[in-house]
């Protein structure tokens, strides 16, 4: 009996990133597997040369898409394994039209956006960056910035999500301990989920106008661009912390900027738009605002990822379900 072709596309350079040495064995022992040649991911015509005749293949950030011409040379293709935070920009309408099974690793990435999220929620309410600079600067804690940042606890807070999926809920798995008050804004939240879940389900400017801290946890899509403006960020308390770890697009950057000169609150940003942000922008220079390379996600702990994908190809190949599997309806709604 022949054997299932499973074909890896990341990149040579990223395999140890990705993949521990039981996740290999294991999808050897499920598969023949092939390997794109180069350290980095496939481009399209190496996806040509690298697809023709496997039934599965892994993904990952740098991939180029699945296009009609990518699927048309693969007859025998019926798997995408994705590892990363959005599948969206590797799928086109010819694997949907293939009635390919796609899957996505991303549940092992949104646990580590979740704790680089509870960490910022600490951080930000106990003003650990701008009073750490002044110590720095020679002041302590007779200082106006003190005052000015008057730092609290996390614990007994209102936090606010913008979106409740994997990485939100997450977050609210590790909010448990916090004795935090959570509310949600998200269409797709039902009121008896909200229930099961311990939050409060509130329309989004009723969110803004009662929370200490503000997480974004939404998908980038025509609805949330720009969907927190200077509208919403007006609302937002004196002192309020706003953290987006989801997608830059989200935020009005223009408006935020604007806000965030006037001095009244402090953001986290693990991500912006564009990416990363121009030299001259005032996101490199404002005291409130504390911007990281979109690192949120995993850094070591990237082989959780790659477990999932080798059990979601064998999974495929065994003719068993799989565990996070992509639909076309649910792109809207997820990162």
């Amino acid at each position: 009996m022949t054997r299932p072709v499973v074909a890896i596309t990341i990149g040579r350079s990223n395999y140890r990133r990705m993949f521990s040495d039981a996740a290999l064995a294991d999808l050897a022992d499920a598969a023949e597997v092939v390997h794109h040649p180069g350290d980095e991911p496939a481009g399209k015509q190496d996806l040509l040369a690298v697809l023709g005749e496997v039934d599965a293949c892994i993904t990952s950030w740098g991939v180029a898409p699945l296009d009609a011409d990518v699927v048309a040379g693969a007859p025998r293709l019926g798997h995408l394994a994705h590892m990363g935070g959005s599948v969206k920009r590797f799928v086109s309408a010819a694997v949907w039209e293939r009635g390919m099974r796609v899957t996505s690793a991303s549940v092992a990435l949104a646990r580590d956006v979740a704790e680089t999220t509870l960490g910022l929620m600490i951080v930000g309410r106990k003003r650990i960056w701008p009073l750490g600079n002044h110590v720095r600067d020679g002041g302590w804690r007779e200082s106006p910035v003190w005052n000015r940042w008057d730092a609290r606890e996390l614990s007994r807070s209102t936090v606010g999500l913008i979106g409740v999926g994997n990485v939100g809920r997450h977050v609210i798995e590790l909010l448990a301990g916090f004795e935090t008050t959570i509310l949600v804004a998200d269409p797709y939240l039902g009121d008896d989920e909200a229930q099961q879940l311990g939050v409060e389900r509130v329309e989004l400017a009723e969110l803004m106008d009662r929370c200490d801290v503000v997480s974004i946890h939404a998908p980038a899509n025509d609805e949330t661009k720009h969907m927190v403006g200077a509208e919403l960020l007006g609302r937002l308390g004196d002192g309020a912390v706003l953290i987006n770890t989801a997608r830059g697009t989200i935020i009005d950057e223009g408006a935020l900027v604007d806000e965030l000169t006037t001095g009244r609150i402090f953001a986290f940003l693990d991500v912006t738009d564009p990416e990363p942000p121009a030299p001259d922008s005032p996101l490199r220079r404002l005291d409130n605002v504390v911007v990281t390379p979109h690192i949120a996600g995993c850094i070591e702990n990237c082989h959780r990822m790659g477990e999932l994908a080798v059990e979601e190809v064998r999974r495929y190949l065994a003719g068993e379900p799989a565990i996070n599997e992509v639909r076309p309806d649910m792109l809207d709604r997820i990162a």
